[in-house]
């Protein structure tokens, strides 16, 4: 049977009417989301007393040099470690998101880059794979990814201490997740985290698959995002 002898097929007015139905819904959501987007901005800001040390395509940075000329700054964790020949296939699949908001987002004063554990020469070596333009930076030889909760210990690992998303759930030695940074009269401050489903937020393509009638069509599937490759290597 196709999708469209299970579909509810009607004709025009029929149609409208279900859609401003539906319409009543997404304005409720609309307003819900302005709501949750007012109360995260004023959320208390914690300041960061340590400059961390990074390495990015111009050698050594410290956090603070990250906001470049802008006062805001986003940090998308991206999963890949020490020795790993690849970035994770869904942090890839966030990542293609980035490239060509960087203009936009410091005309709202506000930056985006991604941070890694893994040396920056291997971080470089898969950017240039996949041909992405934003800034990335590696924090390998600081403790920034396990200060924000998005790397852990082998020890913490062994010992099943993972405690991921505000100790929710577990995790493994690399999670994804976003850390939001403010630099005010000199001094850097976090004002916002998330994790897990969170990051959801900042994934164009997903909220376009939502649009459809299909939806994210993973329901089926042995994990969510089990129909996943990298870019390049989706098969023909």
């Amino acid at each position: 049977m196709t999708d469209v002898e299970t579909a509810k097929v009607v004709g025009r007015e029929e149609w409208l009417e279900a859609r401003l139905d539906h319409l009543v819904r997404e304005k409720e959501f609309t307003r819900q989301r302005d709501e949750l987007s007012r109360e995260r901005r004023s959320l208390p800001w914690m300041e960061i007393t340590t400059n961390f040390r990074l390495v990015g395509a111009d050698g050594e940075v410290r956090l603070a040099d990250l906001f470049g000329e802008q006062s805001q700054l986003i940090v998308y964790h991206f999963m890949m470690g020490p020795g790993w020949v690849e970035g994770c296939p869904s942090c890839s699949f966030w990542a293609d998101n980035f490239d060509g908001v960087g203009v936009h987002l410091a005309h709202r004063d506000t930056a985006l880059v991604a941070i890694s554990r893994a040396p920056f020469d291997e971080i470089e070596n898969y950017r240039q794979r996949m041909g992405w333009m934003f800034p990335w930076y590696s924090s390998y030889d600081s403790s920034f990814n396990f200060d924000f909760s998005a790397s852990f210990t082998d020890d913490q690992v062994e010992a099943g201490e993972v405690a991921y998303n505000f100790g929710t759930q577990s995790g493994a030695a690399e999670m994804p997740g976003v850390s939001v940074f403010r630099k005010d009269a000199g001094k850097v401050f976090l004002t916002y985290q998330t994790f897990s489903r969170g990051i959801d937020m900042i994934n164009g393509a997903y909220h376009l698959l939502d649009m459809t009638s299909k939806g994210r069509d993973e329901d089926e599937l042995d994990w969510p995002m089990a129909w996943l490759h990298r870019h390049d290597a989706y098969p023909d």
